[in-house]
C-alpha cells in the first residue's frame, strides 16, 4: 500500500510542476502580449497624429485654391 500512494503522490508532484510551468509559460506569454500592445498602441497614436496633421495641411490647401478661384 505505501509504494501506491508513493506513486500517486510522485504523479501528483509531477501534475503539479506541470501546472507550475504552464504559469510560468503564460505569465511571460501575457507579459510578452502587453508589451507589444502597448507597442501597438504608441504606432496608433502615431499614426492617427500623422492622419490628423494631414488631413489639417489637406483643409488648408483647399482653401488657399477657394481663395485662388475666387481671387480670379
Amino acid at each position: 500500500m505505501p509504494d501506491i500512494a508513493e506513486q500517486e503522490l510522485k504523479k501528483l508532484e509531477t501534475r503539479v510542476n506541470e501546472l507550475i510551468r504552464t504559469c510560468e509559460r503564460l505569465k511571460e506569454e501575457n507579459r510578452q502580449l502587453r508589451e507589444q500592445q502597448a507597442v501597438i498602441a504608441a504606432e496608433r497614436s502615431s499614426l492617427v497624429e500623422g492622419q490628423e496633421q494631414a488631413r489639417i495641411k489637406v483643409e488648408a490647401m483647399i482653401s488657399r485654391l477657394k481663395s485662388m478661384e475666387q481671387a480670379v
